[in-house]
């Protein structure tokens, strides 16, 4: 048996959908029936430890990793079926979305098993999910990526339209974000349809219709009623061009009729106003950002007798103070951290050379600038890994990564060449 080499070929596969406890030692016992194995690594969050839900499993010949992909993808883990796919190693093959398939109207008793049998027969799949709510329920959509476009164009010509547990599915193209966010866009300057709102018992479809047809011609006009013929306060106007449809809602948006502001503009799917309402709250958060960027203090070992009084009080010597808030638990008790923002950076760092180590009551203050969660664990796991590339050494570390198969990989002591094979634990 061939001793464990970095230069050996590695069947790699991904086996995800696992139980937050699982491990390499029962991965191993249960993988190994098919064939010898290089490595196990369940991947975890470098600050807690916990298990992201995956791991990577490289065996030593490529026909051991096929057999266990034919074999035991979905098999009932903790009862739970595990989603076992071939590792892809090259990342541009993924994001240019090429052989990615968008599947929706799906019944909530189509799994990951009942999607991959139903659409394998048409190529090579190099993933395929169901997406699901927290707690593993359907959303009704996922997603299909095959090995070749010609694959992907097949199974949208024979799926797309088709019945499925008697829901008639939706297969297309999948279209990364920023390109779906582009044709929303440009969907937004071409709208002839208009949606108002905010209105009483004034308006009926001819007194809609009266009211709009003075920008151009009209399609139609309908007010939205309950089941007893009472308006429900909203309705839609269809322009035969778009320009008609700009005009009405530049003028008539924001136009008070019978005491109340009426609401006038372009006509928005569920979907597209979901991804407007994003889009918005990204940027107004952004703006938060940038604009209280290095003035907000993160102040941790505050005593419990220090409240948010107390601590406005501490530094209000430093400048103008906006905000302060001690983080408390589910009782209301103080769990020793929070966060003082001023008005500008300049008071914000004259404030942590003063006050950082000094001590409030009977513990010394740390304080420093806060910093968003993401920056704060990239940073952390950061610094993790120049530790383990110093600990182990460059090129090993290297090595490891990409057998790993991503960036996140954490290494473990080298194993030392000899007759069996090794697993890391």
């Amino acid at each position: 048996m061939n001793s464990y080499s970095f230069n050996s070929p590695v069947a790699s596969l991904y086996v995800g959908d696992l139980p937050p406890d699982e491990t390499e030692t029962t991965l191993f016992v249960k993988f190994s029936i098919v064939g010898p194995i290089l490595s196990i690594r369940v991947c975890r969050d470098l600050i807690t430890g916990r298990s992201l839900g995956y791991a990577y499993v490289n065996f030593q010949y490529p026909q051991d990793a096929d057999r266990a992909l034919d074999t035991m993808n979905f098999d009932l883990i903790k009862g739970k079926p595990i989603r076992i796919m071939r590792l892809q190693r090259d990342p541009s093959l993924r994001k240019s979305g090429v052989g990615n398939n968008f599947i929706k109207n799906l019944d909530k008793s189509i799994d990951n098993e009942a999607m991959y049998n139903t659409f394998s027969a048409f190529g090579n799949i190099l993933s395929s999910k169901v997406v699901t709510d927290e707690e593993g329920n359907s959303k009704g959509y996922g997603f299909v990526h095959f090995e070749t476009e010609k694959a992907a164009n097949n199974a949208i010509a024979k799926v797309n339209g088709m019945l499925l547990n008697g829901r008639k599915v939706y297969a297309g193209k999948f279209i990364p974000r920023k390109e779906r966010e582009r044709m929303i866009g440009n969907k937004a300057k071409r709208f002839t349809n208009v949606y108002i709102k905010n209105f009483g018992d004034e308006l009926d479809d001819d007194k809609l219709r009266e009211m709009f047809e003075k920008y151009g011609t009209i399609i139609s006009a309908k007010v939205m009623v309950d089941k007893n013929g009472k308006s429900k306060g909203f309705g839609f106007v269809n322009f035969q061009d778009s320009e008609s449809a700009k005009r009405a809602v530049e003028e008539l948006n924001a136009q008070e009729l019978g005491g109340r502001q009426l609401y006038v503009g372009r006509a928005q799917k569920k979907a597209e106003r979901q991804v407007e309402l994003k889009l918005r709250f990204e940027r107004l958060k952004l703006e938060r950002m940038s604009r209280y960027q290095g003035s907000n203090l993160y102040v941790k070992h505050l005593e419990d007798s220090v409240d948010e009084e107390r601590l406005r009080t501490v530094f209000s010597s430093f400048g103008n103070i906006t905000s302060v808030k001690i983080m408390t638990d589910a009782r209301g008790n103080s769990r020793g951290f929070g966060f003082v923002c001023f008005s500008c950076p300049e008071e914000a760092i004259r404030a942590i050379t003063e006050m950082n180590g000094k001590i409030v009551v009977s513990k010394p203050l740390y304080v420093a600038l806060a910093q968003r969660k993401e920056d704060r664990k990239a940073y952390i796991a950061s610094q993790y890994m120049e530790r383990l590339a110093r600990m182990y050494g460059q090129p090993y570390f290297n090595q490891m990564c990409q057998l790993g198969g991503g960036d996140n990989f954490v290494p473990t002591m080298p194993q030392v060449p000899g007759r069996y094979i090794t697993y890391y634990l």
